[in-house]
């Protein structure tokens, strides 16, 4: 397993976790357990940044710019 792969599947894996705890933030309804998941939402989201940015630098991760005419088409979609 090569160092592309295991961040692409730390990324993943970061990604699901994010989605765990937006869930478990969202229903808790003791404000103790919601500051918990919120401060690792956190910690996690920061871990993301990281990972993201660590790919895009080695050139792991390819990011594509979309085109201001796409952005207004689909604006004008939105908008009916």
């Amino acid at each position: 397993m090569d160092d592309k792969l295991i961040m692409n599947n730390y990324l993943l894996v970061l990604k699901s976790t994010v989605e765990v705890f937006v869930h478990g933030t969202l229903e808790s309804s003791n404000e103790d357990v919601r500051s918990t998941l919120k401060d690792g939402l956190n910690e996690i989201l920061t871990c993301q940044s990281d990972t993201f940015n660590l790919m895009t630098e080695y050139g792991w991760y390819e990011v594509n710019n979309i085109k201001e005419q796409e952005i207004n088409k689909t604006i004008k979609k939105l908008e009916k």
